[in-house]
């Protein structure tokens, strides 16, 4: 019986212009979305897969009435993600907190969502009276133009 994040061996039965269908263990078959062929992008599926093809397939969902979905991609192994010091990494790849978190202390626990929201309130309503003052200073203060005050 097929389950749900199950990976199984099938072979290539057909395809067709928005995936693949494999034939699975069991004698039930299933169908490969072209999205889920491959981590790069598909354009023509016969460019990855070909009928006749053994595959490692990932079953991701099973419908009401029976019909399986698969994925290729999702039934490879994780490629490891290369891992280098924060000093190391260029400036575009660096994990950045929000910017409404910088100058906040780094804290052991976690914070909770309230005390998150409080801050994200706080930094939001400076940011915006910075911007107010910034506004009001470009334009010489408030005018009185379109007041009645001429």
């Amino acid at each position: 019986m097929l389950e749900i994040g199950q990976i199984v061996e099938g072979k290539v039965t057909g395809l067709t212009s928005f995936g693949a269908f494999v034939s699975l263990p069991d004698g039930k078959s299933g169908m490969v979305h072209i999205s889920e062929v491959s981590n790069s992008f598909v354009k023509e599926i016969k460019d990855h897969l070909s009928e006749g093809q053994s595959v490692k397939v990932k079953v991701i969902g099973i419908s009401d009435e029976g019909k399986i979905s698969l994925s290729i991609k999702k039934a490879m192994p994780e490629e490891p993600r290369e891992q280098r010091p924060r000093e190391q990494r260029p400036r575009a790849q660096r994990s950045h907190s929000a910017n409404v978190w910088q100058g906040q202390p780094e804290r052991k626990d976690p914070a909770t969502f309230e005390d998150m929201m409080a801050r994200f309130k706080q930094v939001s309503d400076e940011k915006i009276t910075d911007l107010k003052r910034a506004g009001e200073a470009k334009h010489g203060g408030y005018s009185k133009r379109g007041r009645g005050g001429n």
